[in-house]
């Protein structure tokens, strides 16, 4: 065999047995969530690493191959860029995963995936939680909840505190309307104070949307994940007021005469 021959066989053997690597892209890209309700914001974000001139990021996004935005986003200087989306309008009809893709340049392309639900399918439940406050007897607290359901609602007294324990498969909000007559929150005149609201420790902030005579309504943001809600008044349960209150005083009263006592004798 001519060698020139023999030597250009194995520079081709050499060259396809050199893996070849596949260029990685220029873009990358996420959103703020990864399940929408409609009308919620979708805040799509990412990075280009090596910005092109004014070269624009093209962004697409389908579902089950139907295109629903498109849209072309420019490019900060230092590589980052942003886009807004409203979940709604005539495209947004279908429950399930939508896709995002974005492309920069040429050959440089990057995906992501989020889970939408349109209004018609988003299960919101109303209903009366019947709270068990032990010896002084229950009471009822309406709710509405999406986004998770209510486990079960308890009194702590020694924090004046009903702890709403949920089960949130899902970012969402639950109403609570709390009569006044078993939990509040009040200032010394009397008038209207504000909660504290915990979250599984962290403190939250709410709304109060409606104030009733006998009862207050606030509502509450919460995340997939989150348990233990606590809202903290000035009173749970009148009476639990008043017992913890006579603790309060009869342990006073027994350190002052406990420390009457000692100066006496040593007197």
């Amino acid at each position: 065999m001519d060698s020139r021959i023999f030597y250009g066989v194995i520079s081709l053997l050499i060259i396809s047995a050199v893996p070849v690597f596949a260029q990685e892209s220029l873009i990358s890209v996420q959103t703020d969530d990864k399940n929408y309700d409609e009308g919620d914001t979708i805040v799509i974000s990412g990075l280009v690493t090596t910005v092109v001139g004014e070269t624009p990021v093209t962004l697409q996004l389908f579902t089950e191959g139907n295109l629903v935005d498109i849209a072309q986003i420019t490019v900060a200087q230092d590589g980052t860029y942003s886009h807004t989306v409203i979940a709604e309008g005539p495209l947004w009809n279908k429950a399930g995963d939508y896709l995002v893709r974005v492309l920069y340049g040429e050959g440089n392309i990057a995906e992501s995936e989020f889970s939408y639900t349109p209004k018609s399918e988003v299960v919101e439940t109303t209903t009366n939680f019947e709270v068990d406050a032990g010896s002084h007897g229950t009471f009822d607290v309406e709710y509405t909840i999406k986004g998770g359901t209510v486990k079960d609602m308890i009194v702590d007294a020694d924090i004046f505190a009903l702890i709403v324990q949920i089960d949130s498969t899902d970012e969402g909000k639950i109403d609570l309307d709390l009569p006044r007559e078993f939990i509040g929150a009040e200032k010394q005149d009397g008038k209207d104070d504000t909660f504290i609201v915990l979250i599984d420790g962290v403190e939250v902030p709410y709304q109060e949307s409606v104030v009733h005579s006998d009862s207050r309504v606030i509502t509450i943001n919460f995340e997939q994940g989150d348990s233990d809600i606590e809202i903290i008044g000035t009173y749970i349960v009148p009476e639990f007021g008043t017992i913890a209150m006579m603790i309060l005083l009869v342990g006073i009263m027994a350190t002052v005469i406990l420390t009457r006592n000692r100066f006496q004798i040593k007197i």
